[in-house]
């Protein structure tokens, strides 16, 4: 099968079940274990959408969840379609079918391009200064445009097939992430004795060890340390393991909500079986594994198909087998980018390193890299990316000579890294507080405000034995458990000043999914919105589907710099949840249809029934309404019904009311403050009707209130008011 940038061996793929996905309705040829990005990048597709507001061609940036560009319509089949799926974590199966977003005619002939010519009206704010004018045509004029205009995909016009169900569940620690600090802290706290779940919303456990392929622990392969811990794992009775799980909520009182992805992997899954799990766990602790993410690099027209983050290329090599290149120039300013460009230049990729630190301030990894026989280029930057719908060459510059002619470096693929953000998400969540840590240029967790713990990258420690023994000792802090031997990972950077260049022409993207530039963000300060949650709002930086993953610190770093203001002191803006975009159908679970609004019956609906009753609605209640006979309108039935209540006997069913109980030692004088009547002097055994007042004077609800004992009163309400009568006379408990 024709997959032209498909490495002829390595990988984590499953050579021997080929599969056929469709993309815009043209067949992609892959393999059982790709995504939909993986596949895409094998034959050699890289433009896969449209930007929101200039509709610049955009490609596939990262590997997993933080990627902000290729967000696609995802058609699994019998009206299961969904739009703004991020490609990079849609796994792929026969049958899949996906399009692109944001275009009109079409991804190649997009003539909301037009919008790139007029950027220089769509500027930060623009429809904050623009949509005022002229008075009272918001409604009429502006509005309709605007809602047009917005979102990214077409939503679903059918109802959602799929079946969804939610479970509560309680241990003695949650895992957050399945990476190397994740795993040995399930390990270390299974081992003593703990109930432990471990999710991760990757389909396979393992986090950077699935793409590692140059490191040891304990002298044993990194992947082979990670065949034999997960089969460890597997037969404890005590460790629950939740792959395909993210957790997306932090709550109070150690309260965390995960969702569980369980079918959309297959391409026919059985009938009645639920497409999703929503799991509301409440545990003793929580172990935060959740990594970090790379951080793109800012130059002009940085945002073309073909500009990656470098260790995303590395898990594209290493994990699916794919080449997204096959001449690489990687733009680095640190060190882990030297393990990517020589596992590149292991896999016969063509390769060269453009790095702004000079020799100096290089660790090991540039002789590394050198005896390798990759080519290096020190202290230079890029200034600009050439290419329209794929990058052709990057032109850089010496950091000293930033305005010296570039030098052009052609390139069908650009592999940045500008350092690691961690992924303080779920700690931000959980109230934690965030410190700035200027060695790594980037918050990390501080203070806890609940009972967790961070460990591994999103704590800021990236070496791999610092993360397993930090994992193991989070798992068990009472033990003496760590991982003692683990080769060295290539660590640090230099972020330096940022160096500009007059050669530097075209937009330089911050925010890629929400088209945010370095210009818009120096706008904004200039027109004083010097809070960083104000220019979030004001230029829409973060506030994408991606929640900022790449793009926060680079416009930390921004603010900064222009204000003369440390980092720290500028701060964050909030990380709400959910962590990635979750399903509308897993928050309702089985609340939906007949389900949704359940109906309750009295004891006597059955004879009801069969007696041809007609019921009314009341609350959730199905309520006898009138008996008509043969012939009898509504009216005539009623008339019926009274002249036989006077004349005979009437039987009502009044178990529909609302019935509260309220107990203790102040029971009467509560219940005094909430009615008009006076409960002090009403004997046990004795009942009484009651008035409940708002506090406007209005009739709120009334019913008949029994004294069963000095300190027991049995209250009814009205059918229809009992929720709401429970939630009043719980406020005014509080």
């Amino acid at each position: 099968m024709s997959q032209p940038y498909r490495l002829a061996k390595g990988g984590r793929i499953d050579r021997k079940k080929p599969i056929v996905m469709r993309f815009n309705g043209t067949e992609v040829p892959a393999f059982d274990g790709d995504t939909a990005a993986s596949a895409l990048l094998a034959n050699g597709v890289h433009f896969v959408g449209r930007s929101f507001k200039y509709h610049r061609p955009r490609g596939i940036v990262a590997a997993g969840a933080e990627e902000p560009n290729a967000l696609l319509d995802v058609d699994r089949g019998g009206n299961r379609r969904e739009p703004n799926n991020r490609a990079t974590v849609v796994e792929a199966f026969d049958g899949l079918a996906v399009r692109s977003q944001n275009h009109w005619p079409s991804l190649g002939a997009d003539i909301g391009a037009v919008n790139n010519v007029m950027s220089p009206f769509f500027s930060a704010g623009f429809y904050y200064k623009t949509f005022m004018w002229p008075p009272k045509a918001w409604a009429k004029l502006y509005e309709p445009i605007i809602r047009r205009a917005a979102g990214l995909g077409k939503s679903p016009d059918v109802a959602d097939p799929d079946r969804y169900v939610q479970q509560y569940a309680h241990c003695d620690v949650l895992v957050i992430g399945a990476g190397p600090a994740g795993l040995a802290a399930a390990l270390s706290a299974s081992a003593a004795g703990q109930r432990v779940m471990l999710c991760d919303e990757q389909n396979e456990l393992g986090g950077s060890l699935l793409h590692d392929v140059s490191s040891t622990i304990n002298e044993v392969p990194a992947q082979q340390w990670l065949t034999d811990a997960l089969k460890d794992l597997e037969q404890r009775e005590n460790v629950h393991v939740l792959p395909r799980t993210t957790a997306f909520a932090y709550f109070n009182h150690n309260f965390i909500a995960l969702n569980e992805r369980l079918t959309d992997h297959v391409a026919r899954p059985i009938s009645g079986l639920a497409r999703e799990r929503l799991w509301q766990v409440r545990a003793k602790r929580a172990i935060i594994a959740t990594g970090s993410h790379e951080r793109p690099l800012v130059f002009a027209n940085n945002d073309r198909p073909g500009i990656m983050l470098a260790d995303s290329v590395r898990q594209y090599v290493n994990r699916y087998a794919v080449a997204p290149g096959r001449n690489v120039v990687i733009l680095t300013c640190g060190a882990s980018a030297y393990r990517a460009a020589m596992d590149l230049h292991d896999a016969n990729i063509n390769v060269q390193i453009v790095d702004s630190r000079q020799i100096a301030d290089c660790g090991p990894e540039l002789a590394a890299a050198k005896e390798a026989g990759v080519e290096v280029r020190n202290g230079y930057f890029a200034v600009n990316a050439q290419g329209q719908r794929r990058v052709t060459g990057v032109a850089v510059t010496p950091t000293d000579l930033p305005d010296a002619t570039p030098e052009v470096l052609p390139c069908d693929c650009i592999a940045m890294s500008g350092g690691w953000t961690p992924a303080v998400h779920m700690a931000s969540q959980s109230r934690a507080k965030l410190r700035y840590e200027a060695d790594l240029d980037a918050f990390v967790p501080d203070k806890s405000n609940q009972n967790e713990q961070s460990a591994g990258a999103c704590r800021g420690t990236f070496e791999l034995a610092d993360c397993l023994n930090e994992g193991a000792r989070a798992g068990s802090p009472d033990s003496e458990a760590t991982v003692h031997a683990a080769n060295s990972s290539f660590v640090g950077f230099k972020t330096g000043e940022p160096v500009k260049s007059t050669n530097q022409k075209g937009k330089a993207f911050i925010d890629f999914q929400n088209d945010v530039t370095e210009k818009d963000i120096k706008q904004a300060l200039r027109e004083g919105f010097e809070s960083i949650e104000h220019v979030k709002r004001y230029t829409t930086t973060g506030m994408a589907t991606d929640q900022g993953k790449t793009s926060n610190l680079n416009a930390l770093k921004i603010v900064s710099n222009e204000m003369g203001k440390p980092i720290g002191d500028v701060g964050t803006t909030t990380f709400r949840p959910p962590y990635t975009p979750v399903t509308f159908g897993v928050f309702a679970g089985q609340n939906r249809g007949e389900l949704f609004d359940p109906i309750r019956v009295t004891p006597t609906h059955d004879w009801a029934v069969s007696q041809g009753a007609e019921f009314e609605d009341v609350g959730l209640w199905k309520r006898a309404y009138y008996f008509p006979q043969a012939g009898e309108d509504m009216e005539a039935a009623v008339r019926r019904e009274c002249l036989a209540v006077r004349q005979n006997v009437g039987l009502l069913d009044a178990s529909t009311l609302g019935k509260i109980e309220v107990v203790g030692p102040d029971a009467a004088e509560f219940l005094n403050r909430i009615y008009t009547n006076a409960w002090l002097k009403l004997a046990p055994g004795r009942c009484r009707y009651g008035l409940m007042l708002k506090e406007d004077g209005f009739i709120f609800d009334d019913g008949v209130v029994a004294r069963i004992a000095e300190d027991r009163f049995h209250v009814t309400t009205t059918t229809g008011g009992a929720p709401r009568v429970m939630a009043h006379m719980e406020d005014y408990l509080q």
